[in-house]
C-alpha cells in the first residue's frame, strides 16, 4: 500500500510539471481550448484593475469554440459594481489566436500560449478613454497548477514588461466565486521579495 501511494504521489507530481515540448504558440486548434478553466494568476501594468473589485478582474469558467471561428467566454466579472455571470462572444481577428471583445472598453484578446491539457495564458489589451492597459491571465484545467507553470507565467509576463510585483494569485477559486474578491479576504497574494528570494505572500489592499 505504501508503495502504491508513493507511486500515485509521484504520478500526480509528474502530471503537474510543465512539458516545454507540449507548448503551442501558433496555429492554434481552438476546439481544444474549449471547456472548463480555472483562474490561477493575473498580471497587469495597472494592478488596481485586477485587484478586488477591479473592472478587469475576470474569472473565466468556460470557453466555447463556435463553428464560425468565434469564441464564447463564460466568466464572472464586475458589472455596475456587482460580480455577475457574463457570457460574451469574441469576434475573430486576422491574427492567429486573436479576438476582439467589448468589456470596460475595447479589448483585444490574444491566446499567448497553451498546451491544451493543463494550462493556457491569455494576453488582453484594453483601451478605455484613450488609456491602454495590459493584462495577462493564467488558467488551468485544474484549480491549482504546479510551480513550473507559475514560473512559466512569470517568464511570459516579463516579455510584456511585467515583473513579480505586477502579479497576483487567484488561487482557491476552484469553485465558482460568490463575489469577485479573492478568497483570502481583504487582501491579495502577490509575488514579493523576501530573504530567500521572491515568494507568494498575502498583502492587504484598500477596499
Amino acid at each position: 500500500m505504501a508503495l502504491f501511494l508513493l507511486t500515485l504521489g509521484l504520478s500526480l507530481v509528474s502530471a503537474q510539471e510543465l512539458n516545454p515540448q507540449a507548448i503551442v504558440q501558433k496555429n492554434y486548434n481552438m476546439a481544444k481550448v474549449s471547456g472548463i478553466w480555472y483562474p490561477v494568476s493575473m498580471a497587469s501594468d495597472d494592478i488596481k484593475r485586477i485587484e478586488e473589485n477591479g473592472d478587469l478582474r475576470v474569472f473565466i469558467r468556460n470557453i466555447e469554440s463556435l463553428g464560425d471561428g468565434r469564441l464564447r467566454f463564460h466568466f464572472r466579472a464586475m458589472v455596475h459594481g456587482e460580480c455577475e455571470h457574463v457570457a460574451m462572444v469574441c469576434e475573430k481577428a486576422e491574427r492567429d489566436g486573436e479576438y476582439s471583445i467589448s468589456h470596460e472598453g475595447d479589448n483585444t484578446v490574444l491566446l499567448s500560449e497553451t498546451d491544451y491539457r493543463q494550462y493556457i495564458i491569455f494576453h488582453l489589451r484594453n483601451i478605455r478613454n484613450g488609456t491602454q492597459t495590459t493584462v495577462l491571465a493564467l488558467y488551468g484545467r485544474v484549480p491549482d497548477l504546479g510551480p513550473s507553470f507559475l514560473d512559466r507565467f512569470e517568464k511570459v509576463c516579463r516579455k510584456y514588461g511585467l515583473g513579480p510585483q505586477n502579479i497576483i494569485s487567484l488561487g482557491n477559486q476552484g469553485e465558482p466565486p460568490t463575489s469577485c474578491a479573492s478568497s483570502p479576504g481583504p487582501g491579495v497574494f502577490r509575488r514579493v521579495p523576501g530573504p530567500r528570494g521572491w515568494g507568494w505572500r498575502l498583502q492587504k489592499v484598500s477596499i
